[in-house]
């Protein structure tokens, strides 16, 4: 084990050589460099998968011996300073490297069809292998400053990735927003650790926790200024998971490729928030009201994620905001002390929600198929619907991920959530309440994601020429729910189908015919393609190939099983699960609400609480975006059957304000244009004023003043002494018959 221990420090660098070769050889040699990319692509899979059985290994050693390594060699040597690099293992860093390398070798396989369209190909997987050696060497960090140095590569990272279509101005700002809203809490974070080195003198882990521990209890320090720093360290870890007041560049996001989205939002990024505050736990614990505000920044952030997820039309939106919502129901247990349980919820989710990202990924990829579909209209929910029969394994996949997400036993983030929700009740009923509502809310988006994408269908009528009723077009988004066929005897000569905005199916023929509601605003150019004078032949899409399915089945099985690793029913005879075992020596000591073991009876109870919440959200997504409950004909929102005046109520004052708040996403976004983005604006364009107009024309006049002055005098310097003589006797004069008779006038009276 020890053997095995010291080489571990060369983990973060064994995918190093794929963007070195990659970004060498574009630069050097581009033509043969190209020629060879899918060797370079599968020796990113491979380095990716020696890590893997690395982490695999570690992993193992963990849970049989329970043992932490550390080892540090100095960097910098001085006087008074001395920066130090190396590497921690420990449960913590096993749980997370398992997780960034399973999760990142599945996303690189898919991703091997996904982008094998694109021009930037071998630069997608050179980002994507130094992300992974930037996440990998941060969660095996050994101290702060070399945990900053891999927070800023993996915030660098982001943005090449988030921008990776850069010749979009779309994309170009949503990678500009993240960088800055990420800048925003790394700066914080590097005052954080610079006053913590201050006080301390150390940047190791456990040094620093054993002063700052020592120094709050012997009172030797000012507890408001530990506190800052504290606060300081926290806003890092806000602005990496997304948590709320600098969640605003998450959603953006989506603008990458969606791979990324599936690595940024399942094991890399948003998690390196949660590992941090995971790692500084024993830190946090010992300055008051610090864990307090991080419970309360996780509540109000699982709220807002849910509730801006409700009425999101594109289908990566609403999984980030879904993101958003569990990575505030980690942020909350940690601040509740319960960190094995946001640890656990950290990896259930973690591949449930990759799954849906490359779930989701299938879906994009085979609508842009279809002519007339451009990248932003194939993410549209609004154009999707009855693509169970198209697609039937991204169909049970996605369903796998959903109900998993939506915490339906047994699949994993039940398990995880239901342990949070448990935990919150002992906590605060305030908060168990809340986090109970949301639970809800989680299990209503996600089903109304998955009822809007597979199983809506639409009723088209039209006529030929000769008047006659021809057969039902049926499809949400336009390609029948009976898979391909031919629409026979009809002798329309036309090359488009038209849907406009106002809802009608135009057909260029004597009539229009209102289509189903559940076709939304916007519908698109559908193209249909002639076999002869008798036969149409509509596209439909198709199901992805092996290379982007196979990564999708084995997050599934992940999904299906993970969670019985932290499972009441896996407790052996001492009490403890794997996870708790795992967990024990960093961790597990330091939860507050925790239990050795749990009571059968107290389990179900919880869970069966927590799963009706779940099928009541489901219950309602179903009965509102199920298409044989669709009747009313001008509610884009919800398809309701209700009575006129209790109609109109609903629909005005209280589902239009929901969905309006969800739409625009909390007015937030809004919010800091009109304050932060317009204020700063104003302010620069006022600073430029003034030193244009101020400070350049005082500058300017002293010049030209000067240059003037200068002029007059030459011209009284004609070289003669008697003129000089005679200006000399004049200015006497003055003196003396002006000046000195006003000032003893002035004196006297």
């Amino acid at each position: 084990m020890e053997h095995t221990y010291q080489y571990s420090w060369i983990i973060p660098f064994i995918t190093l050589p794929i963007p070195m070769v990659i970004g060498g050889g574009l630069l050097l040699f581009p033509t043969a460099t190209k020629k060879f990319r899918r060797m370079l692509s599968f020796l990113s899979v491979f380095l990716l998968s020696i890590v893997m059985l690395f982490a695999i290994n570690l992993l193992l050693q963990q849970i049989n011996r329970h043992s932490i390594y550390q080892s540090v060699w100095s960097w910098t040597i001085n006087t008074d300073f001395s920066l130090e690099f190396g590497f921690l293992i420990d449960p913590l860093t096993s749980i997370m490297l398992i997780l960034i390398t399973t999760v990142g070798m599945m996303v690189l396989i898919y991703s091997d069809n996904y982008m094998s369209h694109d021009k930037g190909y071998l630069r997608f997987f050179a980002y994507m292998s130094f992300f992974n050696s930037s996440m990998v060497g941060l969660v095996s960090s050994s101290n702060l400053i070399q945990i900053y140095f891999f927070w800023e590569l993996v915030g660098m990272c982001s943005y090449l990735l988030i921008g990776f279509w850069f010749t979009r101005p779309v994309v170009g700002n949503a990678c500009q927003k993240a960088f800055i809203t990420n800048r925003v809490g790394d700066f914080g974070f590097l005052l954080g650790i610079l006053g913590l080195y201050w006080i301390t003198g150390s940047l190791e882990f456990r040094d620093l926790f054993e002063i700052v521990k020592n120094l709050i209890y012997n009172n030797k320090v000012d507890l408001l200024f530990v506190t800052l720093c504290s606060l300081l360290l926290f806003s890092g870890a806000v602005a990496k998971s997304a948590q709320f007041p600098l969640h605003i560049w998450l959603p953006d996001a989506m603008e990458g490729p969606t791979p990324i989205s599936a690595l940024i939002h399942a094991a890399t990024m948003v998690a390196a928030g949660v590992f941090l505050i995971a790692r500084l736990l024993p830190l946090f614990r010992v300055i008051p009201y610090i864990m307090n505000l991080i419970a309360l920044i996780g509540l109000v952030t699982v709220l807002l994620g849910a509730t801006l997820a409700l009425a999101q039309k594109d289908i990566k939106k609403g999984l980030a905001y879904s993101t958003m919502s569990q990575l505030g129901y980690m942020i909350l247990a940690l601040g509740m002390g319960s960190a094995r349980s946001s640890l656990f919820h950290l990896i259930t989710h973690a591949y449930s929600k990759a799954l849906l990202f490359l779930g989701s990924g299938s879906i994009i990829h085979s609508m842009e198929a279809i002519v007339g579909y451009s990248p932003h209209k194939s993410q549209n929910m609004g154009l999707m619907g009855g693509l169970t029969k198209h697609v039937p394994i991204t169909k049970i996949s996605f369903l796998l991920g959903t109900l998993s997400l939506s915490g339906i036993p047994p699949f994993a983030c039940f398990w995880s959530k239901d342990e949070i929700l448990s935990d919150s009740w002992l906590y605060s009923p305030i908060f168990a309440i809340i986090a109970c509502y949301t639970a809800g809310l989680t299990a209503f988006y996600m089903f109304r994601i998955y009822l809007l994408t597979f199983e809506g269908h639409l009723n088209i009528h039209f006529q030929d020429y000769s008047g006659k009723k021809s057969s039902s077009f049926y499809s949400i988004s336009l390609w029948g729910k009976g898979g391909s066929r031919l629409i026979k005897k009809t002798n329309l000569f036309l090359t488009f189908l038209k849907i406009n905005t106002n809802k009608r199916a135009s057909f260029f023929l004597k009539k229009t015919y209102r289509a189903d509601l559940n076709v939304r605003k916007s519908l698109s150019t559908f193209h249909i393609s002639y076999l002869n004078n008798n036969n149409i032949f509509f596209s439909y899409p198709q199901e992805a190939n092996n290379t982007m399915l196979i990564p999708m089945l084995v997050l599934a099985s992940f999904t299906l099983f993970i969670g019985f690793i932290g499972s009441t029913f896996n407790q052996e005879e001492e009490g403890l699960d794997i996870l708790s075992k795992l967990l024990t020596p960093s961790i597990y000591f330091l939860d507050q609400n925790s239990k050795e073991s749990t009571d059968c009876y107290q389990f179900l109870t919880n869970a069966t609480f927590s799963v009706s919440i779940a099928f009541f959200g489901i219950f309602i997504a179903s009965f509102l975006y199920k298409p044989v409950y669709s009747s009313l004909q001008n509610l884009d929102f919800l398809n309701l059957t209700v009575k006129k005046g209790f109609q109109k109520i609903l629909r005005d004052k209280i589902i239009y304000l929901i969905y309006d708040w969800s739409y625009n996403r909390g007015y937030i976004d809004a919010l800091y244009a009109k304050s932060l983005t317009s204020g700063l604006r104003s302010l620069a364009e006022f600073t430029h004023f003034f030193d244009k107009q101020v400070i350049d024309r005082i500058i300017n006049g002293l010049g030209f003043s000067s240059f003037f002055l200068g002029e007059g005098i030459k011209y009284l310097g004609g070289g003669r002494i008697s003129s000089y003589l005679l200006f000399y006797l004049f200015s006497i004069f003055i003196f003396l018959f002006l000046v000195v008779p006003f000032y003893f006038s002035y004196f006297i009276f």
